[in-house]
C-alpha cells in the first residue's frame, strides 16, 4: 500500500503483467527523445536494406514469479532507423515466427513527431512482419542486398530471440559476409545465439556497450521491474569474452570491427548516427 502511495508499485495489465510505477516511468521515460536529424548524402547502392530482428513476446518472467510487461523499446528500435532511413536505407521487418512486433508502449515517446512519424510509416510492416525462420530458408543467398543487421533493445530482446538458432544462423551469415550487426541495451542478448548448435560464442574478445545488470538489479526498488531478473546479461557476456565499455545506463556506443552497440536508450539516437555514418563510410 505505501508503494502504491509513493508511486512506487507497478503497475497492474490485464493480462496480469506488471508495467512499471509511475516514478519509475518519470525517471526513465521521457515524451520527447534526443533525436537529432542529420542531413546525410544518402546511400544509392544496392546494398540498401537492414534486416531488423524484432521481438514478438511480451511477458518476462522474474525469480518471484511476476510477469514483466515488456517487449522491443520503441526508443531503442525507431530512432536508429530513423537515422538509417535518413542515410537511404530500408527494413526488412521480422519476428521468430511472424506474429506482430511487440513494443513497450508505456515507453512510447507520445509527444515526438519525428519518431511517431517514423512508426506510423512502417506500422503496417509492425503488424505483419516476415518470419525470420522464412527469411533463412530463402534469403541468406542474397546477401549482396543487404548492409547490416539490427536488433533492437528492450527486456523482450532476451525473450525467444537468445535461443533462436535462426538468430544465430543470420549473425554467422552477417558476419561471413561484411555485413555490420547494430545492437543496444539489452539488444546484444541476441548474439547469445550465436554459440547454439555446438558453435563458438562469435564475439569472444569484442568489446560492447551493453545495459548493465547493477541498474537492473536496482530498478525493482524503483517498480520499474516487479522482482529480480533471472539473467544478467553483462555478465553472462563477460564470462564469454566480451569486454564491457560502459558501467552505467548511459549513452556509450561502441563500433567494434563490424559490431556496432549502445548501452541503453539514452544511446539510442547516437547509436543511428555511427551506425548510419558507419554503414555509409563502408560502403
Amino acid at each position: 500500500m505505501l508503494k502504491k502511495l509513493l508511486g512506487l508499485a507497478p503497475k497492474l495489465e490485464s493480462d496480469g503483467s506488471y508495467s512499471p510505477s509511475k516514478l519509475a516511468l518519470k525517471l526513465a521515460t521521457s515524451d520527447k527523445t534526443e533525436y537529432d536529424h542529420v542531413s546525410y548524402k544518402p546511400y544509392q547502392g544496392h546494398r540498401s536494406k537492414v534486416l531488423v530482428i524484432f521481438t514478438e513476446q511480451k511477458n518476462m518472467e522474474m525469480q518471484n514469479g511476476k510477469l514483466f510487461s515488456t517487449g522491443n523499446h520503441p526508443v531503442e528500435a525507431l530512432l536508429p532507423m530513423l537515422h538509417l532511413k535518413n542515410a537511404g536505407f530500408d527494413f526488412d521487418i521480422v519476428t521468430p515466427t511472424g506474429k506482430p512486433v511487440v513494443f513497450e508502449m508505456w515507453a512510447f515517446p507520445e509527444k515526438d513527431e519525428n519518431v511517431k512519424a517514423i512508426y506510423n510509416e512502417y506500422k503496417s510492416r509492425f503488424e505483419q512482419p516476415g518470419s525470420l525462420q522464412d527469411f533463412v530458408s530463402t534469403s541468406l543467398s542474397q546477401s549482396d542486398d543487404y548492409a547490416a543487421v539490427f536488433v533492437p533493445g528492450g527486456h523482450g530482446a532476451m525473450l525467444g530471440i537468445p535461443d533462436d538458432v535462426n538468430v544465430g544462423k543470420v549473425l554467422h551469415w552477417a558476419n561471413e559476409n561484411g555485413l555490420f550487426t547494430i545492437s543496444l541495451c539489452h539488444g546484444p542478448a541476441s548474439l547469445l545465439a550465436t554459440a547454439l548448435e555446438g558453435k563458438e560464442f562469435l564475439y569472444a574478445g569484442y568489446n560492447m556497450a551493453v545495459f548493465p545488470d547493477s541498474v537492473d538489479d536496482m530498478t525493482p526498488k524503483l517498480g520499474y521491474l516487479p522482482g529480480k531478473m533471472s539473467l544478467g546479461l553483462s555478465k553472462k557476456l563477460e564470462s564469454l569474452g566480451v569486454t564491457l565499455m560502459n558501467t552505467k545506463s548511459d549513452n556509450t556506443v561502441c563500433v567494434d570491427r563490424q559490431l556496432i552497440t549502445g548501452a541503453s536508450p539514452q544511446a539510442a539516437d547516437a547509436l543511428g548516427k555511427l551506425a548510419a555514418s558507419t554503414l555509409l563510410d563502408a560502403l
